[in-house]
């Protein structure tokens, strides 16, 4: 198909396949709309910022499935595969996006549990007598 743009995001397990295509600015997540996945204002804000800060966000039709992670993880894999899509789409928008900090991958995750502790960097509690 032409003037179809696909991409994928990542963010701590969270894996995001986005498509966009041109069109009036529907955004379907897992077959639902935006409103009806994500329910937070700040949600929706984060990962509409690549296509609000390119003036893009009724110029294209974005169309995600996500899966793994929670809510936070999920968005912000969504934001990182919208702008590697919409830098296919225009290779002129990388520079102010890599500026934005939205081209990078977040590689924050959650550091593993180690056996004889209490967590990843939590001891138990040492006693003396």
């Amino acid at each position: 198909m032409e003037n179809l743009y696909y991409a994928t995001g990542k963010r701590k397990t969270a894996i995001a396949r986005t498509w966009l295509k041109p069109g009036k600015g529907e955004f379907l997540i897992n077959d639902k709309l935006m409103d009806a996945y994500f329910t937070t204002e700040e949600a929706r804000l984060i990962l509409t910022q690549p296509l609000v800060m390119t003036n893009n966000l009724t110029s294209y039709d974005v169309n995600i499935r996500v899966k793994g992670g929670g809510i936070s993880g999920q968005v912000g894999a969504i934001r990182h595969g919208i702008t590697k899509a919409l830098i296919l789409a225009d290779p002129d928008l990388r520079g102010p996006l890599k500026k934005a900090g939205f081209v990078k991958r977040d590689p924050r995750v959650k550091e593993r549990k180690k056996y004889g502790q209490k967590g990843a960097r939590a001891r138990f509690q040492f006693s003396k007598r």
